[in-house]
């Protein structure tokens, strides 16, 4: 299923961002929707296991994601 012109103007300026609790400066991101729902097939390989990786480690290594504004 394709997604819509509109839905891929707001995936492009959103980005959903893991913070590290233990190292400063360091997170994870994501495209996303404004809602924080990544589309899962337009990610590489990498940053799949990367997107697990830190879903898994939430509350242990980073903080619960938030959905950041991209758009300038």
């Amino acid at each position: 299923m394709k997604p819509s012109p509109l839905a891929a103007s707001q995936q492009a300026h959103c980005e959903l961002r893991f913070q590290s609790l233990l190292v400063a400066g360091r997170s994870y991101a994501f495209p996303c929707d404004a809602a924080g729902k990544v589309d899962m097939d337009s990610l590489s390989d990498r940053a799949r296991e990367n997107y697990f990786y830190a879903r898994t480690l939430i509350g242990r290594e980073f903080s619960h994601p938030t959905v950041i504004s991209t758009a300038h």
